[in-house]
């Protein structure tokens, strides 16, 4: 299937001030940082020819921290990079020779994080009043991981005084909504294309988890949303190629898939997604935040799991038709 704008790479454009807020229908003015530090705030890599309506994306690996955001953070950058999933981007890049896009957020999940509804936002952690549509009472806001995280991964507060309310909407607006604006497009392209869309949703993990009760923790962790975002046939699938290529596999516990896999996967409609979180400890050095030894031998699985998914029959990822009464 051929991609009909033929084109290998796509940055995104710079932070376009006029765009439209998708759910109040109005803009906000853009911050005078972001142009700077993060121009494109995230990369499509696109195949000139599709192999499969699959689309490879990486939300949680962005390594560029705004120098108004680290001078805003009480904790120093390496506090900051423990909420990353460093070279995440990196295992799954070279896909895109192989024929599959690629989508990869440039700045970190501790600035914004893509991973959750628009507005998740906590009200103690800005001055000003938050718009009335925002949600304030998920479980994500209350453990301090909102679309603007007040916490890091470990639990340490992020900001040492409280941010205008106009910055956190500027950072939704700039950020957040052209990067999903993106990845919608993709997903549309492939679904028109193939009649079907896929995404793989890629993430890693700490080694080991914050609770002692938690036990150990496997290579990876499939995320379906306990079998609501996708096809029973993709998701064995994925189990069944990484279980052949050695890895150990837990399901949905426990990570069974944020707002992305939810919000993207309805297999009613011929769209699905799934959560893929590796286990750190495999790749990297997660002390040292290092590449390990068995890192290109990872990124090579990760291109036997994108030949195996193409040979998937997609003919039978919908859409669906209810059954007749």
């Amino acid at each position: 299937m051929t991609n009909p704008d033929n084109k290998q790479s796509i940055n995104a454009p710079r932070l376009d001030t006029s765009a439209e807020d998708q759910v109040t229908g109005t803009a906000t003015p853009a911050m005078t940082q972001l142009d700077e530090d993060l121009s494109p705030p995230f990369s499509i890599a696109e195949p000139t020819t599709w192999r499969a309506p699959i689309i490879f994306n990486s939300p949680h690996s962005g390594s560029i921290y705004p120098r108004e955001f680290l001078a805003a953070s009480r904790i120093d950058i390496a506090a900051l990079r423990r909420s990353e999933d460093s070279f995440m981007d990196e295992l799954i890049g070279h896909l895109t020779d192989r024929g599959f896009p690629v989508v990869s957020v440039n700045f970190p999940r501790s600035y914004v994080d893509v991973n959750r509804e628009p507005y998740e936002l906590d009200p103690r952690m800005f001055t000003g009043r938050l718009p009335s549509f925002a949600n304030t009472r998920s479980m994500r806001v209350a453990g301090g991981l909102g679309t603007i995280p007040r916490v890091v991964g470990d639990g340490q507060e992020i900001y040492r005084e409280r941010l205008d309310v106009d910055e956190a909407l500027n950072r939704i607006e700039m950020l957040y909504k052209p990067y999903h604006r993106a990845l919608r497009r993709l997903i549309n392209k492939a679904h028109n294309a193939f009649g079907t869309a896929i995404v793989i949703d890629c993430h890693s993990m700490p080694s080991v988890g914050v609770s002692r009760e938690e036990p150990a923790r496997p290579d990876v962790v499939i995320g379906d949303r306990y079998g609501t975002s996708c096809t029973a046939i993709l998701r064995d699938r994925v189990e069944e190629t990484l279980g052949a290529l050695g890895y150990s596999i837990g399901r949905n516990k426990p990570y069974a898939g944020g707002f992305i896999t939810e919000h993207y996967g309805n297999p009613a409609s011929g769209l699905h997604a799934i959560q893929i979180e590796l286990n750190r400890a495999i790749y990297m050095d997660e002390r040292r935040r290092e590449r390990g030894p068995r890192f290109a031998a990872i990124a090579a699985d990760f291109t036997a799991l994108a030949e195996a998914l193409a040979t998937l029959p997609f003919s039978d990822f919908g859409p669906f038709q209810a059954a007749a009464e």
